[in-house]
């Protein structure tokens, strides 16, 4: 079975640490390295989060540091969610720096596209800087991709404001590049990772799923919605999802164009389902119950191999 190389663009916090350790595991990815980037929170916390992942799950992707702030704006902090490490309710072991390879993420990244036999997909699971400063520097790479796939957006409500989602709003600049690339692009929604949530249930089963399951099961326990919300909301994993399993979604194509002029609505994701140029396309609802299903059973597999 040829398998699909991958290179993952991240900020664990919570839900990519989940994404992240079932995309390891997945039998059908080559992982080729997990570029981590300011997000949920700063840069040194994400780096070292990836880092004590690979350390405590036992595996050796190498790790690239990516960017440290957006390309225009402040950046922002989702720490009153995640924690202010970004993983809350769990303590990794310390890893050291040796999975860290040294340059910069876009060239890494490029020579690493560019060596590979088979078209690479990019999963991006957090601001999208590190993708586009890629594609600007290096234009000519997109021949070698074969589609990014993104959590991020919103059709309506945001979670960042009225109108934005979180990833979306922290570099919308940069999802513009991503939307404007030429690449097929899909995308997760914040509505598919809100209909994509845990039952006390799925939980349960999730802690009984090994030390990966307990790992997950004590940081899901700890994630605080602003709003309040108890149910658990599943949102990066359902990007690693779309990849893996289409089928589990209703994907619609759209136009999809960053507002980076507003006020009020600076970093909103406007989705046009009826525009003749789409260039993206969007899940507008995903299987739960087969969702919930693969979710589980893929930490069960990610405890199997870490051991």
């Amino acid at each position: 079975m040829k398998k699909i190389p991958l290179i993952i663009s991240t900020d664990p916090g919570i839900d990519d640490i989940a994404a992240i350790t079932i995309s390891l595991f997945a039998k059908e990815f080559d992982l080729k390295m997990i570029v981590p980037t300011w997000g949920n929170v700063a840069l040194n916390y994400t780096l070292q989060n990836t880092l004590n992942l690979e350390k405590f799950l036992q595996t050796k992707v190498p790790v690239i540091v990516g960017a440290n702030q957006p390309l225009v704006r402040p950046a922002i902090s989702a720490s009153n969610v995640h924690g202010e490490k970004g993983i809350a309710g769990f303590e990794f072991p310390e890893a050291d720096q040796s999975l860290v390879e040294a340059g910069l993420a876009t060239t890494k990244m490029y020579e690493c596209i560019m060596a590979s036999s088979e078209k690479v997909t990019l999963l991006g699971i957090g601001p999208l800087t590190d993708f586009a400063l890629l594609l600007k520097q290096y234009p000519q790479v997109t021949s070698k991709i074969e589609q990014i796939v993104i959590m991020g957006g919103n059709i309506g409500h945001g979670n960042y404001g009225p109108f934005a989602e979180y990833n979306i709003a922290g570099d919308p600049e940069a999802a513009q590049v991503v939307f404007h690339s030429g690449l097929p692009v899909k995308v997760a929604p914040l509505e598919i990772g809100n209909q994509a949530h845990i039952t006390k249930e799925e939980l349960d089963r999730i802690k009984f799923c090994g030390k990966v399951g307990e790992m997950l099961y004590a940081m899901f326990s700890n994630i605080h919605e602003p709003d309040g919300n108890h149910k658990i909301m599943i949102y990066d994993p359902t990007a690693v999802g779309i990849i893996l399993h289409p089928e589990f979604y209703d994907l619609r194509k759209a136009r999809v164009e960053i507002e980076l002029a507003g006020h009020v609505t600076y970093g909103a994701s406007a989705m046009d389902f009826m525009a003749e140029n789409p260039n993206a396309e969007i899940a507008v609802n995903v299987n739960t119950e087969k969702f919930a299903d693969w979710f589980v059973e893929s930490i069960k597999l990610a405890d199997q191999g870490s051991k």
